[in-house]
């Protein structure tokens, strides 16, 4: 994959990648026939995410400023970590495994945009690593040395802060590509 199409290079999707998003903006997709309940769910499953991710870096926050108890940040992050880990894993390999080959069949022109979307979700799989790896740690030190917890929920708002500019970006490039597919050929309804 040329870098430019890598997701922490991209700010949209590039002119060589065909979407149908001009003739079906963002805008218009709440209102549109075509929107249907089983894409409304799947974008909701995004926003879902978003807002994971954007409680998990406020409660570390929250943590660093001493606002929040160890105890208390510590329930919550492994709560809420777990489950954005365990719903993204299980989000992305539904879209991998029936999603996408579903939106490719229908129109193939699409291809190159979803091998790209492929390719973040192995580099997700990554950044939730790097994300599980640091939670893991902040609990582990919240039991055995507090003294130390500070500095890895530090680290780990940083990789939290990465996984928000990543969903960010990947997020509305599949809604941005996909989204428009599926109102034009009237899929999922």
């Amino acid at each position: 994959m040329e870098q430019h199409l890598h997701i922490a290079e991209r700010t949209g999707w590039p002119d060589e990648i065909p979407t149908l998003s001009a003739g079906y903006p963002r805008e218009v997709w709440d209102a549109h026939p075509h929107l249907r309940q089983p894409t409304r769910n799947w974008m909701a499953a995004h926003a879902g995410f978003r807002r994971l991710a954007d409680v998990l870096r406020d409660d570390a926050e929250q943590f660093l400023d001493a606002k929040i108890a160890a105890d208390f940040y510590g329930a919550r992050l492994a709560r809420l970590a777990r489950m954005l880990t365990v719903n993204l894993h299980g989000h992305h390999t539904f879209e991998d495994r029936s999603f996408f080959p579903e939106i490719n069949a229908v129109d193939p022109r699409f291809g190159s945009g979803l091998e790209v979307l492929e390719a973040d979700h192995m580099e997700l799989d990554q950044t939730l690593d790097r994300f599980e790896r640091h939670a893991r740690r902040s609990l582990q030190l919240a039991e055995l040395d507090p003294g130390q917890l500070k500095d890895e929920v530090g680290a780990l708002h940083k990789v939290t802060e990465g996984l928000q500019g990543f969903l960010a970006r990947h997020l509305a490039d599949e809604e941005d590509l996909i989204v428009p597919i599926i109102l034009h050929h009237r899929m999922r309804g």
